[in-house]
């Protein structure tokens, strides 16, 4: 058995807590070890952090979604949907993948996935006093699997994925 759920949420603050606490009721719901599922959840927190504050900085082109189902916003030219973002999380046998999907500029073209060796290299990280950009490091180090990419004319998805652990007489565990 396996589900998924999709969230699509306005760029505001106040979502960040909405999506974290949806995805550790799901969780807890399935039967989802409560570490794995804090780890998720935190790694969840970051990325809908990250949408809230950089996923749409273009501008609003309101003739271009005249006739449009206003939930279908994904489907919507560059920019018109500036104001949310999307969540999606599938629990499927053994995995978790969330993604999160927002309408701004992208990540800036030396943003990549670092290799496994590179993770502990203290060089490719920010400064301990920058103000911001470790949210996209925390992800990594708590996600099996992490993707940062970029939707041309559309925005930045980011995407990570874990082995799950389950608690005895779970819902969903693998056979």
């Amino acid at each position: 058995m396996s589900i998924w759920w999709s969230l699509h949420l306005r760029r505001d603050a106040a979502s960040v807590p909405l999506a974290r606490r949806f995805l550790l009721g799901a969780m807890e719901t399935a039967g989802v070890d409560p570490e794995i599922s804090f780890d998720l959840s935190v790694a969840l927190s970051e990325a809908c952090a990250n949408a809230v504050e950089h996923g749409g900085d273009r501008r609003v082109q309101r003739e271009q979604s005249v006739g449009r189902d206003p939930w279908d916003v994904w489907d919507e030219p560059a920019g018109t949907a500036c104001g949310q973002y999307r969540v999606t999380a599938y629990l499927d046998g053994e995995k978790c993948r969330i993604e999160v999907a927002d309408s701004g500029p992208g990540f800036p073209a030396r943003r990549m996935l670092r290799t496994s060796a590179q993770q502990h290299d203290p060089q490719l990280y920010p400064s301990l006093s920058a103000e911001d950009g470790r949210g996209l490091c925390l992800i990594e180090q708590l996600a099996d699997h992490v993707h940062f990419g970029n939707r041309p004319g559309r925005g930045a998805l980011v995407s990570f994925d874990k082995v799950l652990k389950w608690r005895k007489g779970a819902l969903l565990m693998v056979s």
